[in-house]
């Protein structure tokens, strides 16, 4: 099936006992046992079926499969939130004296955990200075785990070299693992470049209406642990928390992610609820469409923005003297993603002018919602980090980021164009 068609039907034949063509919404906390037997095969993981829903539910499991078909993968994990999906797969990579490798331009609260929470569990984040391949490479040794990049930068806009990436992860027998939140399935599919795995902020473009907090994890299926055992013991020797498991002998080619559920996901219990599970697969039905018009509003914004005297500088790929230009073409077939950053004259003080004056655009913190949103990442998503790390990560005190909706191109523009003359209504 072609992705529009998963979109709407991956995963899901119907439910067999009522007919019903909407995914059920299974709100249950627990399921029943046959018998002591049949409890005790399910927890020795010898019979399919399902025991308690921090570990798998029937509503969950279809946005699995249907997230999983879309990216091209042979399974995927739902959890609690995008931030769960990273943690859990950095957790389920790494121990304590390893490290993981990554580019600089971070998700503002994945900087946070590179920087602050791995680090403290004994888990070094090595930072490159830039997105370029060679940098990472040169940060690479015999303890890293993983190779690590935002696909499409948030809120950066960069967009990396993943089949570059891969193959120097191949030369030292490591994952990539990549964050596919911005461009989502429909602009990008990381796995078809040589990604391993893929994690997910559903809660943006996939959910697409800012209703429900979700990740996933996606495996590839195609990374082969058993033959790198001596880096990756935890998936290919017993484990003595799971009655001996050895999930490379049980999984096969699902082994991460049997073990990310069966350690992480039952244990640490950051679990996507049924409910959200049932609204994010109602926002995956339309997100071809939705992107469609992302991307035509963006380019029409980028464009207006470029053209504007008031406006000193637009990060946006899609334009030909962008570094990223070329890669664009080669990975978003042209299609540069609808999250942008721009200055304005004025520096930081027409910045916020312009962030205050907006009326349509909402003023928050997320993105990819069907609504026109503007942020201010200096202040908010990236506050944490100091300026020399905002620099590397692609903002300053004066970027503003704009996630560019689905309204009418006509009313975006009008309201970018009211809200730059108010604020630079005062500057020299």
């Amino acid at each position: 099936m072609k992705p529009e068609t998963i979109a709407l039907h991956g995963g899901f034949d119907g439910d067999p006992t009522t007919k019903a063509v909407a995914v059920p919404i299974y709100q249950t906390v627990a399921y029943s046992f046959d018998s002591a037997a049949h409890g005790a095969a399910l927890f020795d993981l010898e019979a399919e079926g399902y025991r308690y829903t921090r570990i798998a539910n029937p509503t969950v499991d279809v946005l699995e499969r249907r997230v999983a078909m879309l990216e091209g993968g042979i399974d995927a994990l739902a959890v609690a939130s995008g931030q769960t999906a990273m943690y859990y797969t950095m957790l389920n990579l790494a121990e304590p004296g390893q490290n993981i490798v990554s580019v600089p331009q971070l998700y503002g609260t994945t900087h946070t955990i590179f920087a602050h929470i791995l680090p403290r569990q004994g888990i070094k984040v090595r930072l490159a200075k830039s997105d370029r391949p060679a940098e990472l490479e040169a940060l690479i040794d015999e303890d890293t785990r993983a190779l690590f990049c935002e696909t499409v930068g948030n809120p950066a806009g960069n967009i990396c070299d993943l089949e570059a990436l891969a193959a120097i992860a191949r030369r030292a027998r490591i994952p990539l693992v990549v964050d596919n939140t911005v461009p989502t399935p429909v602009l990008l599919k990381p796995i078809d470049y040589g990604a391993d795995i893929v994690v997910h902020s559903l809660t943006k473009f996939l959910g697409g209406h800012g209703t429900s907090l979700g990740g996933a994890i996606v495996d590839s299926g195609r990374f082969a642990w058993t033959e790198h055992a001596d880096r990756f013991p935890r998936l290919t020797q017993p484990d003595d928390s799971y009655h001996g498991l050895v999930y490379t002998d049980h999984y096969g080619a699902k082994a991460f992610l049997g073990r990310a559920r069966s350690v992480f996901q039952r244990t640490i219990g950051a679990v996507l609820s049924p409910f959200n599970a049932f609204l994010l697969l109602q926002g995956i039905e339309t997100v071809s469409l939705r992107v469609e018009r992302h991307v035509e509003n963006a380019r029409r914004v980028a464009e207006f923005l470029r053209a504007d005297p008031r406006v000193t500088s637009v990060a946006y790929a899609g334009f030909p003297d962008s570094p990223y230009y070329a890669l664009c073409q080669k990975y978003l077939r042209g299609r540069a993603c609808s999250l942008m950053t721009f200055t304005i004259r004025g520096g930081a003080d027409g910045g916020t002018r312009f962030y205050d004056a907006l009326k349509l655009f909402k003023r928050l913190v997320n993105l990819g919602d069907a609504k026109s949103l503007a942020c201010h990442p200096a202040s908010t998503t990236h506050r944490q980090m100091s300026p020399e790390e905002q620099r590397q990560a692609g903002i300053g005190p004066e970027t503003m980021r704009l996630s560019v909706g689905i309204e009418h191109i006509d009313d975006i523009l009008e309201d970018i164009d009211q809200a730059l003359a108010r604020a630079t209504a005062s500057s020299p």
